[in-house]
Order: structure tokens, then C-alpha cells, then sequence
């Protein structure tokens, strides 16, 4: 179940990368009626156009529909604005006492013994 969620995730993550390659695949399976019937220089042969126009308007196409719809995702976003306050002037208030008094310090010696060390021992004779 993970790996087939996994999979629709991927997928619809790379679907738009993949979109221009599915028009050109249609173009390629669909390339002679493209070329009789959608080409807008099929008047023209000495052109060698074969439905090219065709691809290259469809491929523009989406990608100004691609470009508008992240325009309009970043138009429609919410703007957070952070700000801070001038601050004028600073006040550094220092405590001279915990200087005055003798420091205390305890020391304790630890002597580390690893867990492995028991284990780790060579064989008795």
C-alpha cells in the first residue's frame, strides 16, 4: 500500500515535466492526419512543414498556460510580512555582584569503564 501511494505521489509530482512529452507522442502517432488535416501550411508542400506547425503551436501552448497558472499561484499566495520595531537605544544593565563572590567549583573525578570492556576479554586458559 506505501509503495502504490508512493508511486501516485511520484507520478503526479512529475506529471507536469511529463505533459510536453505526451503532446509530442501524439504528434508522432497522429503525425499523417496532423499533416492532412491540422497544418496550417498543408496548402503549402515546399514548405516540408508535415504538421510541425502543429506541434509548435501546442507545445507554446502549454507552456503560456503553465506560466499562467504559476502566475496566478504567486498572485494568490498569502504575503507574510515580518517587521521589527526601531529600537532607539540600548540598555545594558550589568550585575558587577556574582563577581565579588569567591567561585565554587566541585570537582569529581569519573573514571569512564566502557560496557564493552566486559565483554570483550580475551579467553581463559
Amino acid at each position: 500500500m506505501r509503495s502504490f501511494l508512493a508511486y501516485i505521489l511520484l507520478f503526479s509530482i512529475m506529471l507536469p515535466t511529463i505533459s510536453p512529452w505526451g503532446t509530442i507522442a501524439y504528434f508522432h502517432l497522429n503525425r499523417e492526419y496532423i499533416a492532412k488535416v491540422l497544418c496550417e501550411n498543408r496548402q503549402r508542400p515546399e514548405l516540408k512543414c508535415n504538421g510541425q506547425c502543429y506541434l509548435a503551436k501546442k507545445l507554446k501552448q502549454q507552456e503560456d498556460n503553465k506560466d499562467k497558472e504559476t502566475a496566478n499561484r504567486v498572485q494568490n499566495l498569502p504575503v507574510l510580512q515580518l517587521f521589527t520595531q526601531a529600537v532607539d537605544s540600548f540598555k545594558f544593565d550589568f550585575d558587577y555582584s556574582q563577581f565579588l563572590e569567591k567561585p565554587r567549583f566541585f570537582y569529581q573525578l569519573v573514571i569512564y569503564i566502557s560496557p564493552a570492556s566486559r565483554l570483550l576479554r580475551p579467553p581463559r586458559r
